[in-house]
């Protein structure tokens, strides 16, 4: 397996190397685990795989999850079409920078996304390593947010363009959970900035003593705060950005990345397949 770093941040292609036939291979499943890990997204090109193999590689990682709006592929469990037409309506869940589902007590491990077709120009994805985004904080910064906790929610983002008897209903199945601004990587214990400007609403324990003067300082300080940390997944420094092929996939560790897909293209098709890994309690 060739391995070619794409940024000094984030991102390998990894070359030389079929998905279907790795999810039979343990050592090269346990290789690559190591470059997720490393590298935080990896890519692969030229994966002419079937759906079925698509799903048994992410499989390998843990169990799948259903999306509850998207849905799933009817032969496929866990296999989530993403697929835009130059008849979609427009829409702006995909391009922000967003870490998939924090809206879940438990958000995925990581998500497998193959490219079944594509513009000729344009549609790309970036990825930002929010491990890099937290250790280059300032350190009264890291300080302050140490204990933080932030409410995530679903209602506020693909709810928000539901009639409102579908967008409370769609709160009441997923109601809004809190996590740790600073998580910890439950494989490599890193500390990870987790919160985004998708689902991150406010945070839930700031109004204290230590952070208040006067009733001022409740919202618009810790909102200012808020937007502070989200806009930290700005910095092209943190970033990686790929152009996607026919059959290229990518793999990308959920818990350490934010992503954001880039809507620069014409009306036209863009077919996406993505399997999404369950994950664990943030920390």
């Amino acid at each position: 397996m060739q391995v070619e770093p794409l940024t000094c941040t984030i991102g390998a292609e990894l070359g030389n190397v079929n998905l279907g036939a790795a999810a039979e291979d343990d050592s090269l499943m346990a290789e690559i685990r190591a470059l997720l890990l490393k590298h935080r997204v990896i890519f692969f090109r030229d994966q002419d795989i079937t759906r079925a193999q698509h799903v048994a590689f992410a499989r390998r990682f843990g169990e799948l999850e259903d999306h509850p709006v998207v849905g799933s592929h009817p032969d496929h469990p866990g296999l989530v079409q993403i697929y835009k037409t130059p008849e979609s309506p427009p829409e702006r869940n995909e391009n922000s920078w967003h870490t998939d589902a924090t809206w879940r007590e438990k958000p995925p491990l990581g998500a497998v996304l193959r490219c079944i077709e594509c513009p000729p120009v344009g549609g790309d994805t970036m990825w930002v390593n929010m491990v890099e985004a937290y250790r280059q904080l300032p350190e009264d910064i890291k300080t302050t947010i140490a204990p933080l906790r932030a409410r995530h929610g679903i209602e506020q983002s693909f709810g928000a363009v539901m009639p409102i008897e579908k967008r409370l209903a769609l709160k009441a199945q997923y109601p809004d959970v809190e996590h740790p601004v600073v998580r910890t990587h439950p494989e490599t214990d890193e500390k990870i900035l987790f919160v985004n400007a998708s689902f991150t609403t406010h945070f839930t324990n700031y109004n204290t003593p230590a952070n208040v003067r006067f009733g001022l300082d409740k919202s618009p300080g810790s909102s200012q705060l808020l937007n502070y940390l989200t806009s930290q997944a700005n910095i092209p420094e943190f970033q990686v950005r790929f152009r996607w092929k026919k059959n290229s996939v990518a793999f990308w560790d959920n818990r350490s990345t934010q992503h954001y897909a880039v809507m620069d293209y014409p009306p036209c098709h863009r077919k996406m397949e993505r399997t999404a890994i369950m994950g664990d309690l943030p920390y």
